[in-house]
């Protein structure tokens, strides 16, 4: 196991990969104790800080991924189509529509783009996570196409919404129901937003998955690609990684001072679980499982091929995130060519203040357009129906279908 080349798949398995996972992560683990300084010391409110945040054990890591996500079913029921239009994708034309899907009983909206005239099996599929916490624009699929270039129609992309949030199409607004769940339920919903576009989507390639994120998004599509070996590789942009990391820690000071900072998921961290644990409503051992399942460097070693993006200036996600996830990722001895780390010299919490980013997410999502070993997949310029090519490839199996019908994960390309 230890001799995989860097950027390949390691499911954990077995007493030997608890192990390599202790030894190959200690850097990150043991790093995980700074934090907040000062004349406050570690003790805010009542919450001694030290303990909150120590660092994170094997066991609550394996805690989390086995017995929790292990457990959930994140599988799609009561598809609707809800909403079918022409869209364009960069200069092509191409189809959208709007799929709602139960999950755990509620609804949850999400956006499916196409291009049009494309073959059964013949396009990649590519999530995108979003940003903030307002609600997802189709619009914005608009400028991911335009920033692909002359790419984007050689692309399937599903779109979620996360819980509460709208989503917006036109003057059509769309809503996701119950609470929001920033970086835990929000990653259910996605995954079974991605089930329903492969089965509802006969262009897509189901062997060719990438995921891009935005952010709160980034944060997202990092953990999806860590629960689900069907995402090939990830493109993350300023994303939370790292909920031990020191920076977190003086968020969650200041707002057991009460201090709040505006950013995107702290109001309904704050709600459910820092107050509560001021209060004593929130043990610290049900708290620190909750930073450990949002902490993506935690279970690096389940990660496909990433290209990291931060900008050293970013006032709304510490550049300490993206340290932190690049950091994991080495400690498991990968790097370029697979893996991309790249952080920016004054770079903001804007692609466009990180030069070059976007070319550099252009060429690592362009990997997908190559066929995937076995696949039924065309050549990306190949447009035209035609009747022989049979019905879209069978998708792989989601890690939570029954046993027996889910094959090994295939290494990423």
């Amino acid at each position: 196991m230890l001799d995989e080349p860097p950027g390949r798949r390691r499911p954990v398995r077995g007493p030997w990969a608890v192990m390599r996972r202790a030894l190959l992560l200690l850097p990150v683990l043991g790093a995980c104790g700074d934090g907040p300084t000062g004349p406050d010391g570690r003790v805010v409110e009542g919450v001694d800080l030290e303990v909150v945040f120590a660092a994170p054990t094997l066991r609550e890591v394996e805690r989390v991924q086995v017995e929790e996500w292990g457990a959930r079913s994140p599988a799609a029921d009561g598809v609707r189509e809800e909403l079918s239009q022409e869209f364009s994708l960069g200069p092509s034309p191409g189809s959208l529509r709007v799929y709602s899907h139960l999950v755990d009983g509620h609804r949850h909206y999400g956006a499916v783009a196409t291009p049009d005239g494309a073959a059964p099996g013949s396009s990649p599929v590519v999530v995108y996570g979003h940003g903030g916490d307002g609600g997802l624009d189709v619009d914005e699929l608009s400028l991911v196409a335009a920033a692909l270039g002359e790419v984007a129609d050689d692309f399937v992309y599903v779109a979620p919404s996360f819980r509460s949030e709208p989503l917006v199409v036109g003057a059509t607004t769309f809503v996701s129901e119950v609470p929001a769940s920033p970086w835990d339920r929000d990653v259910d919903d996605a995954l079974a937003l991605l089930d329903v576009a492969l089965r509802e989507t006969p262009a897509a390639d189901p062997e060719r998955i990438g995921a891009l994120g935005f952010s709160r998004g980034a944060g997202v599509v990092l953990l999806m690609a860590i629960r689900d070996p069907r995402i090939d590789r990830v493109v993350e942009f300023f994303g939370p990684t790292d909920f031990f990391d020191g920076w977190i820690q003086e968020i969650v000071a200041d707002a057991l001072r009460g201090r709040l900072r505006d950013l995107p998921g702290l109001a309904v961290l704050n709600e459910r679980f820092i107050q509560p644990l001021e209060r004593g409503a929130v043990s610290v051992e049900e708290f620190r499982l909750e930073i450990v399942r949002r902490s993506a460097v935690l279970f690096a070693d389940r990660l496909p091929p990433v290209q990291v993006h931060h900008g050293s200036a970013d006032t709304v996600v510490s550049v300490s995130q993206g340290e932190r996830l690049i950091d994991a990722l080495e400690a498991l001895g990968r790097g370029p060519p697979e893996d991309g780390y790249h952080i920016y010299p004054e770079g903001g919490h804007n692609p466009l203040t990180l030069s070059g980013s976007v070319s550099r997410t252009v060429s690592f999502l362009s990997r997908l357009l190559e066929p995937a070993p076995g696949s039924h997949a065309r050549a990306p310029s190949e447009r035209a129906s035609d009747p022989s090519s049979g019905s879209s490839p069978a998708c792989r199996a989601p890690p939570w279908a029954p046993p027996g019908t889910r094959p090994a994960p295939r290494s990423s390309p």
